[in-house]
């Protein structure tokens, strides 16, 4: 299948490029002499076989030939790179074609200007519509892909015409999308193969609960495309609703409140919570110190420094009071305007120091009524992920080790460790684990790995 669509593709660009030459051929075939005025019969089977060749390039065009069965924004994106793929096997093999025809006839005469007047003018016809084949299909690839960067997009856009920058820069185009195609497309076969299953539909609710600086907003979806997969997989998601930055004891609060109103909603007796980053400390004080254990099942704390952050103490010590102080009222003012009644940035990140983690570990003990588990992932290097994580990397790597850019490997291990996770050359980052940037990683499906957790919980009669 996948040869006969760049069959079709490269097959339909081929003819119209070589449309004015395919005419003259097809007189010399119809006529004993090219120069023999053509009967009516010839004529309209010239220009049949022109308006079908025409008919053919357009449809292709329109409606280029891709992989079936897939979502429509897939199908945009397939056919896409199938254009841009079908316009390199037709350059290549017009380009040979050009080659061969030189070499079986006698050197061109330039002298003759009729022959060198209607060699640029195929070469022209040629040209533009193998541009117009190329363009069709970048701007699909361009407009339909989530993996292409913004930078990629501008470096392309700004120096497509200086070679070989433009040639570097179109592989990596190609490789991305490629990657994409084959990405998501085992995602939704597999999604699409397991529906009928609800393999995520566990006992009780889920809610995922955020870490700080961010908030449940509707169109802003903290975990990215992780709660569309679990919901198709049939998990009923909901969220923690607390605020961006809080100490821990009022963002639990809020916790307890909204998970209160969860189970009225829903008559569930429990609810499972998945909480990322500071979330997990959250959801921790809420189950142990204000009374939400009786209504709790489980916990898996992904990422979560539970016992803090020891640079984030370094950091405090070493700026001026005056300048942190700064910051969190900048920060606060910011986030009023974005929703937040009452955000507190320096009660937040105080919370995730080292010394404040200890003492809560001494005083908010794990209930026996809940399962806990975690999770953690690992960076390998500083360009693993950009500002401010791969700040955080090095701070983190200075005082702790190995790090997601923000929190260490050991802080992160609470209950039932599910392992340690990291792929490919720059492995898992801190924003990785909750699909911050909505970024594929080579060896590591982030959406797959919660419908695990969940297939997991469901399996132990959560």
């Amino acid at each position: 299948m996948i040869l006969w669509r760049r069959l079709r593709n490269t097959a339909s660009l081929l003819l119209m490029m070589n449309l004015p030459i395919l005419y003259r051929l097809m007189t010399l075939l119809l006529t004993a002499d090219g120069n023999i005025s053509l009967s009516l019969p010839a004529h309209s089977l010239l220009a049949f076989s022109s308006v079908l060749i025409t008919v053919f390039y357009l449809f292709t065009e329109v409606m280029p030939s891709h992989e079936k069965g897939l979502p429509f924004r897939l199908q945009l994106l397939s056919g896409g790179y199938e254009l841009i793929l079908s316009s390199i096997y037709a350059l290549i093999l017009q380009i040979a074609g050009y080659l061969v025809w030189f070499s079986l006839n006698k050197p061109l005469d330039l002298t003759d200007r009729s022959l060198l007047y209607r060699l640029i003018f195929h070469m022209a016809i040629a040209w533009f519509f193998l541009l117009i084949h190329y363009l069709n299909g970048f701007w699909r690839t361009c407009f339909t892909s989530s993996q292409l960067g913004v930078g990629l997009r501008l470096l392309m856009f700004f120096f497509w015409w200086i070679f070989p920058v433009n040639l570097i820069l179109f592989f990596r185009w190609c490789s991305v999308v490629r990657r994409e195609l084959y990405f998501e497309r085992n995602q939704y076969l597999l999604d699409t193969a397991r529906v009928e299953n609800a393999v995520c539909k566990t006992r009780y609710p889920v809610v995922m609960v955020h870490g700080i600086f961010f908030r449940d907003w509707q169109f802003l979806n903290y975990w990215g495309r992780i709660p569309r997969t679990l919901k198709k997989n049939g998990a009923h998601i909901y969220y923690g609703g607390q605020q961006s930055s809080r100490s821990v004891a009022d963002s639990a609060a809020e916790l307890k409140s909204e998970i209160l109103r969860i189970l009225q909603e829903t008559g569930a007796p429990k609810v499972n919570i998945i909480a990322h980053s500071k979330g997990g400390l959250d959801s921790r004080y809420a189950i142990s110190r204000l009374g939400m254990a009786d209504y709790v099942a489980s916990l898996t704390t992904i990422n979560t420094p539970h016992r803090g952050c020891l640079f984030v103490d370094h950091v405090l010590k070493a700026f001026p009071v005056w300048m942190v102080r700064f910051v969190a009222g900048r920060y606060n003012a910011i986030f009023r305007k974005l929703g937040d009644d009452a955000p507190d940035f320096l009660a937040g990140v105080q919370d995730l120091t080292a010394s404040a983690c200890a003492r809560f570990n001494e005083t908010v003990p794990d209930s026996p009524k809940v399962y806990y588990q975690s999770s953690m992932s690992k960076m390998r290097s500083v360009r693993s992920a950009g500002f401010p994580l791969n700040l955080g990397y090095l701070l983190n790597k200075k005082y702790e080790g190995a790090n997601d850019g923000l929190v260490s490997t050991a802080s992160a291990k609470w209950g039932h460790f599910l392992g340690l996770l990291t792929a490919g050359k720059k492995g898992i980052s801190h924003g990785d684990m909750i699909d911050l940037s909505h970024k594929n990683i080579k060896g590591f499906d982030v959406a797959e790995f919660y419908v695990q957790i969940l297939i997991g919980l469901k399996e132990k009669g959560f």
